[in-house]
């Protein structure tokens, strides 16, 4: 005779493979930002981003493996495939930057002029936020589908590059308002209508994947994502030439860091960001377009 509510739990949800890393991820998390509100301390917009990193994907990972044990995710109007892997590469994007970002700026070998007690800490969090990152990245490995496989569209390798795309962009985004300047020039203003637009559609992609609304649109999913990769190629392109010659070309910008430049406030700096993620992100797509010819997944 079966045990009252044994059919109910998911033991699986915290001893599988996928499991465990979610269960280390819930603990790092938990440990590295205790650690930075107890002693090593945050400051500024890049601890505020550290410290939202680690707590968001605590909160949801927590919320994952409650859904998972207890079979609370059947009651979703998600789908839950989707949603997981989604989130496991977001968190793996996240966490590696906070990993890079917080011993980057709060982190320093001395004792001056903290107290060797605040360096401990922090050396510690930024330990933790390390591995923290790995477990994230290893759900991503555990989960991904492997080749031939039918699987949920985000655990594809295209659906994994589409949450690396949006990331990218993000980043594209911030140097653009950190006074990129570009607004001196139409051309310049087409390649941020270009980052927008692909952001957009990326975005809508992955959230018609996620929420398992893609079986009710009218025209194939599949065959669009496809015909959109194509076109996004080609408008990272345009923009991967258009870009650099409007910002580094002494006709229209300057090739070389102006030597009165403030560090940290000066519009070159953030035209060379974006420069180097318009072509990290056109690679990507371009990445994006060769494995969608391939692609196999469920609705």
């Amino acid at each position: 005779m079966e045990s009252p509510g044994g059919p109910y739990l998911n033991l699986a949800a915290v001893t599988s493979p996928v499991g465990i890393a979610r269960v280390l991820q819930m603990t790092l998390g938990c440990t590295t930002f205790s650690l930075v509100t107890h002693q090593g301390g945050f400051s500024a917009v890049y601890g505020t981003f550290c410290m939202f990193v680690w707590t968001f994907c605590f909160a949801i990972t927590v919320f994952i493996i409650v859904c998972e044990f207890t079979h609370l995710h059947s009651c979703l109007s998600l789908s839950w495939g989707n949603f997981t892997a989604a989130f496991a590469m977001l968190a793996t994007l996240m966490s590696v930057t906070a990993a890079v970002i917080y011993p980057l700026y709060f982190v320093q070998l001395g004792c001056y002029p903290l107290g060797c007690q605040v360096r401990d800490f922090r050396i510690a969090a930024s330990v933790f936020a390390g591995l923290l990152f790995v477990t994230y990245a290893a759900e991503v490995f555990l989960t991904r589908a492997k080749p031939g496989q039918v699987s949920s569209y985000m655990a594809t390798v295209s659906g994994l590059l589409k949450i690396v795309q949006a990331f990218v962009a993000c980043i594209i985004f911030g140097a653009l308002v950190n006074d990129s300047q570009y607004g001196k020039h139409v051309a310049t203003q087409w390649c941020v209508a270009v980052y927008s637009f692909c952001f957009v559609v990326t975005v809508v992609v992955v959230a018609f994947s996620v929420t398992g609304k893609t079986a009710l649109l009218w025209f194939p999913f599949e065959r669009c994502v496809v015909i959109y990769t194509f076109g996004a190629v080609l408008l990272y392109v345009s923009a991967a030439v258009i870009w650099p010659v409007f910002c580094f070309d002494s006709k229209y910008g300057s090739p070389r860091r102006p030597s009165l430049c403030a560090k940290g406030k000066c519009p070159w700096d953030s035209q060379l960001v974006i420069a180097i993620f318009t072509y990290v992100n056109l690679l990507l797509y371009v990445l994006d377009l060769a494995y969608s010819q391939h692609l196999r997944f469920a609705s």
